[in-house]
């Protein structure tokens, strides 16, 4: 049984609806969240429950560092409450979309992978991700251990398109994370999204 959807989904995916223009969308960070949640199927609700849950297991400073690395824009900590306050305010935001619905079936199948199996993979593969600072390294890895390697991995990928100094990926480097996202059965456009920045040979 594939994924619930063949693109990104769950904390990741909410991370790219923080852009410079994300105040568009509501006027606070949460509303942003809302509004994703609102236009979402019930398995991306609880995809990002899941998430944001599991992330409840890093300290707030290194939330923030994730949220930051994922998302092209950020509003200011000191108005969400710092990271993890507003790690437990999107994981509230879940839990008022799902209760609205009594009929919520809980994720199965592919949607349960958590990626334990490939840690060692992704843990390799974001240290091999020298462009990005160390923070941001060493905070996926905390991750990838402490929440879960399938998390770890969509952030790093978000990671990679949203890092400011224009990186390539090796086309063996490439393949590697393609792997990854075989065995996590993701869909075909997720790991798909940084395949732009492939270097040109």
């Amino acid at each position: 049984m594939p994924r619930f959807t063949p693109f990104d989904f769950g904390v990741s995916r909410v991370m790219s609806s923080f852009h410079q223009d994300w105040i568009h969308d509501g006027d606070t960070a949460a509303d942003v969240v809302t509004k994703h949640l609102v236009e979402s199927v019930d398995d991306e609700a609880l995809a990002v429950r899941r998430d944001a849950h599991t992330l409840g297991n890093l300290p707030s400073s290194t939330l923030e560092v994730l949220w930051d690395a994922g998302a092209q824009y950020m509003p200011s900590y000191e108005l969400l409450g710092g990271g993890a306050e507003w790690t437990r305010t999107v994981v509230a935001l879940c839990d008022a979309r799902l209760s609205a619905n009594a009929d919520v079936r809980p994720l199965a199948g592919a949607d349960v992978e958590d990626g334990m199996a490939c840690l060692e993979a992704v843990v390799a593969e974001i240290e091999a991700t020298q462009f990005l600072e160390s923070e941001v390294r060493a905070a996926l890895t905390d991750c990838a251990i402490r929440c879960t390697p399938d998390l770890a991995f969509r952030i790093l990928l978000r990671a990679i398109r949203c890092a400011s100094d224009y990186p390539t990926l090796s086309p063996e480097q490439y393949a590697r994370l393609e792997a990854i996202g075989v065995a996590l059965q993701y869909g075909e456009f997720l790991v798909d999204f940084v395949k732009y920045l492939i270097e040109q040979q």
